[in-house]
């Protein structure tokens, strides 16, 4: 009886134990994956505490700069300007004529003529000091103009540059550049000018002035231009387009630019770097994308019951290239025009909500 009784609960037993086991098991898969959720969870709360303190750090960076740069335009700057633009205004009026030059004309040894006339006549004026031989020689002066640059001869020996700028064909603000040395044989440096601060002026002077007075004067005319450029550039991409941008970041000299897309369930960020401060093109740019919907912010549970985490960013080629090959504004209608397709290709799933 007691050997029937065994027989009986065995199988009672046994299957209380495999019941027992694959709810230990259930239990252990389910804790495993719910520790993997709040793992991901919890890395995907500290990835968007440091962004944002970075954003928080980058904004106030900027903000210094912005400070920075008012104060350094203000006073001192803002005197030698008004200065020169008074300067600069009564030598055009003074000037008897304006020659226009073309390639070939545009050369050192222009460039040694005028420095030979305003010498002379420095050294006329010191030596008769009379104020009638001024008005005279003031009435035989001539300005040069090649492209967005005027010559002028000034008093005291000194030469004058004017640097016009433009966008889109409309004229922009106006630059100057003062030249000057204390005889014909020797060397000219810059006396004064009115280029921004953050624009290499002294790198170019030291480069070029002395061996090249004619590629100085180009290569600040060429930074002064592409820095109006990249500018407006921002400004209308701004203009166009500031509801649609999350955030933009540039550079003083907008050499460097950063700015956010938030559309179509994905967030984009694009990078473009100026390889030098006389291009308007970038020369490289680099363009990533990744979903935001909620549903896809933290890891979820695949299909067949495994977890998997939110995709990383993919590179948009076809927007790097758009980048460099076209103006802000152009470039960023075609990165918003085409990204649907490469989200949908990268995300099947994100567009479908």
């Amino acid at each position: 009886m007691a050997a029937t009784e065994k027989t009986s609960a065995d199988p009672i037993m046994a299957r209380t134990t495999t019941s027992f086991e694959q709810t230990e098991q259930f239990r252990k898969r389910s804790h495993g994956q719910s520790s993997e959720m709040v793992l991901f969870k919890e890395d995907d709360t500290r990835l968007v505490t440091r962004l944002d303190a970075t954003r928080a750090r980058l904004t106030a960076l900027l903000e210094r700069h912005e400070n920075l740069k008012e104060r350094l335009s203000r006073d001192s700057d803002k005197i030698i300007f008004d200065r020169l633009q008074r300067e600069f205004e009564a030598a055009k009026i003074s000037h008897a004529e304006e020659i226009c030059l073309d390639e070939d004309q545009w050369n050192d040894g222009l460039i040694a003529t005028i420095r030979e006339k305003v010498h002379i006549e420095a050294d006329k004026k010191a030596l008769q000091g009379q104020t009638s031989m001024l008005s005279d020689q003031q009435q035989s002066r001539t300005a040069y103009r090649i492209k967005n640059k005027v010559i002028y001869c000034l008093d005291s020996a000194r030469i004058g540059i004017l640097y016009e700028t433009s966008f889109a064909g409309e004229p922009f603000e106006s630059y100057h550049c003062v030249l000057e040395s204390k005889s014909f044989l020797e060397k000219m440096t810059v006396s004064e000018h009115t280029v921004p601060f953050f624009l290499p002026i002294k790198e170019a002077e030291t480069n070029f002035l002395s061996s090249n007075a004619i590629k100085f004067i180009d290569c600040v005319g060429d930074m002064l231009q592409a820095y109006v450029d990249r500018r407006e550039q921002v400004r209308l991409v701004k203009e166009l387009y500031g509801n649609q941008i999350a955030e933009l970041f540039h550079s003083l000299p907008y050499n460097m630019i950063e700015f956010v897309i938030e559309d179509y369930y994905c967030k984009v960020t694009a990078s473009v770097r100026y390889s030098e401060l006389v291009c308007t093109l970038p020369s490289r740019a680099r363009v990533l994308s990744w979903p935001i919907h909620p549903s896809k912010k933290i890891s979820s549970r695949g299909e067949n019951g495994g977890t998997h985490a939110s995709p990383s960013p993919s590179r948009l080629t076809y927007a790097e290239d758009a980048l460099t090959t076209m103006s802000l504004p152009e470039a960023y209608a075609e990165i918003v025009l085409n990204l649907k397709r490469p989200v949908r290709q990268v995300s099947p799933n994100v567009l479908r909500d």
